[in-house]
């Protein structure tokens, strides 16, 4: 087997995010393949390049090694695609690529970056992990991205990136069946749902600490199952799971959406792109965009709306 660049970037992609799991996703694979490949990328080398422990992957000493090596490889090979790329851009035209961890507020924000430059080809990327977005940002394989920070879960931004708030801390709701005793509440505690059964999508950066924090302070230990939220809306509206949900989620027949008394867990929205990107010069303008249309999503939702006239806060200006 001979190394080839590809193989370098998984490298460094398993050392930048610390697991393979979250590497595997950065780069578009499975995880299983991944794993293959970094076995036979180590029997070429003839070592063991990283230790795998219950946190995750920790380079070996050879795995050090062979990373000092590997990364300004990765570093070349994406300024020249990057250069290429520029020049691409300037013989046919401009494109504009953003990202999303997924949002209701996204169609509404392509919608507006449409009208707005209609000579501009953009593309959308939507992914889970706002880490992988970022991480895209920072490689140049995106422009910028809209992404959430789960409280008391810090992301990891990469050094040369600009970040807009677009707000400091929004509260999470929960969806739950509307045949639930709780459903008939305006506020649901957390102790509340303590019999329930809760799903959690553990790729979400973040969201498995956050749930741990807010179960620990309201003294329960709740039956956990794991899957995506996409999934997690047929089982709640069933009576299966409860789960949690961003306040614009869009509610269906048999789910209620409920905030939780108290709002104890909440994430940070902001926007990111590249200081030095094509993007920064008209980083006000996206960031407008998005605001713009994340407001609309708020205000559209009923159990958002609610709240927002209640606390007020930045999107209720101008309301």
């Amino acid at each position: 087997m001979e190394l080839e660049v590809r193989h370098l970037r998984a490298l460094c992609a398993i050392a930048d995010s610390g697991s393979v799991r979250k590497a595997a996703r950065q780069l578009g694979m499975t995880q299983p393949s991944l794993t293959t490949q970094l076995h036979r990328i180590e029997k070429a080398l003839g070592g063991q390049l990283f230790f795998r422990e219950p946190t995750g992957s920790r380079p070996t000493p050879l795995g050090h090694s062979v990373l000092c090596r590997a990364r300004p490889i990765v570093a070349e090979m994406r300024a020249l695609v990057e250069d290429i790329a520029s020049v691409s851009v300037r013989e046919e035209g401009t494109r504009l690529r953003i990202g999303s961890t997924n949002s209701p507020a996204v169609a509404g924000w392509l919608r507006r970056l449409r009208a707005r430059l209609p000579e501009t080809d953009t593309t959308i990327r939507t992914d889970v992990s706002a880490n992988a977005l970022l991480h895209m940002i920072a490689m140049g394989q995106l422009d910028a991205a809209f992404v959430h920070e789960v409280e008391g879960a810090p992301l990891r931004v990469p050094d040369g990136l600009l970040t807009h708030e677009l707000l400091a801390r929004e509260p999470q709701f929960i969806a739950l069946a509307e045949s639930h005793p709780a459903a008939t509440r305006a506020v649901v505690r957390v102790a509340d749902l303590a019999t329930d059964q809760w799903m959690v999508d553990p790729t979400v950066d973040g969201e498995w600490a956050g749930l741990r924090r807010i179960w620990a302070a309201a003294g329960i230990n709740p039956r956990v199952v794991h899957g995506d939220y996409l999934t997690a809306v047929d089982l709640v509206m069933a009576g299966e799971v409860v789960t949690p949900c961003q306040p614009t989620a869009r509610s269906r027949p048999g789910m209620a959406i409920r905030p939780l008394h108290g709002d104890p867990l909440a994430v940070r929205l902001f926007m990111a792109c590249r200081a030095d990107g094509p993007s920064a010069a008209s980083a006000d303008d996206l960031f407008a965009d998005l605001t713009a249309a994340y407001t609309d999503i708020a205000w559209a939702s009923e159990a958002y709306h609610d709240w927002l006239v209640q606390h007020g806060g930045v999107l209720s200006s101008g309301r």
